[in-house]
Order: structure tokens, then C-alpha cells, then sequence
């Protein structure tokens, strides 16, 4: 489980770059299974800084993980959320997922969603056992998109 060594902090457009290089060494693993890079490896962080709020777990003055969302209507969507492979298995991405589930109730919003690649399964497992569930599944690029969600209960 997680210790107490990791705090929490918003973004700042000087992140961009540390962002940038934690999402590629976190998506790097799936590379083989879909045969090309996941599309959160290719986007524009310096961009998607400015325009979404992100929150970001801090160890040792390092970013080891992150979580990108952003306020629809009737539900926080995470565009993103991932864990430095250094780090992973120790609760942060749990930690990420509940800072989202709290933007969401202060927002007063009782749904989450996200979307991930059929072929991440350790990722679908993951979300299930957070509570999340599915949606629907759509082909893309030659793989299954998952839409997932989650209702909040309070």
C-alpha cells in the first residue's frame, strides 16, 4: 500500500515536461500489445496544461504520478491517469482516482468516466475493482475502445 511519502499538487505549465516524459514511461508497456504508440503518448502536454487541470502525486520532489480531468456537464471525465513504472503497485493511481471521485462531489457531480484500450487489461481490471464498469466497447485503430464509468454514491 501507499505511504505517506506522497503529496499532492496542481499543475503548473513548467510540468509539461516531466508530464510528458511520466506518460510515455507509463504507456511504454503497451506499446507491444497494440503494435503503436497509445494516443496519450503522442498528445501536446504544454497544450493540454493550459487547458485541463491536473493533479499530481509527488514523491522525493519528483512527479511519479498524474491524473487529467475535466468538468462536463453531468460528469468528471479523466482523460488520463497514470503511475511512474518505478512506482506502480503501491496505491498512487487508488490515490488518483479518489482525488478525481472528490473533484467530481465537490463539483456536484455523481459520475466519472474514462475511456481505455480493451487490450490494457491490467488498466479494465484495475477501474473494475475501483468501482468503475462498462459501458460499451467500440472498435479503433484495430483494437476495442472501453467506456467506463462510475456512479458516486453520496
Amino acid at each position: 500500500m501507499t505511504d505517506k511519502s506522497i503529496s499532492f499538487r496542481p499543475a503548473e505549465p513548467a510540468d509539461a515536461a516531466a508530464i510528458r516524459d511520466i506518460v510515455r514511461s507509463a504507456y511504454a508497456k503497451w506499446v507491444p500489445a497494440i503494435g503503436r504508440e497509445p494516443l496519450p503518448m503522442r498528445a501536446d502536454y504544454d497544450k493540454a496544461v493550459a487547458e485541463h487541470p491536473f493533479d499530481l502525486a509527488i514523491e522525493d520532489a519528483r512527479i511519479v504520478g498524474m491524473i487529467e480531468t475535466v468538468l462536463a456537464d453531468d460528469h468528471l471525465w479523466i482523460e488520463n491517469v497514470c503511475v511512474a513504472p518505478q512506482v506502480q503497485g503501491r496505491g498512487i493511481g487508488r490515490l488518483l482516482l479518489e482525488r478525481a471521485e472528490r473533484k467530481a462531489a465537490e463539483a456536484g457531480l455523481r459520475e466519472l468516466r474514462l475511456l481505455t484500450n480493451g487490450a490494457f487489461e491490467a488498466n479494465v481490471l484495475l477501474y473494475k475493482r475501483h468501482g468503475y464498469t462498462i459501458d460499451r466497447e467500440e472498435p479503433f485503430m484495430g483494437g476495442m475502445t472501453v467506456y467506463m464509468s462510475k456512479r458516486l454514491t453520496r
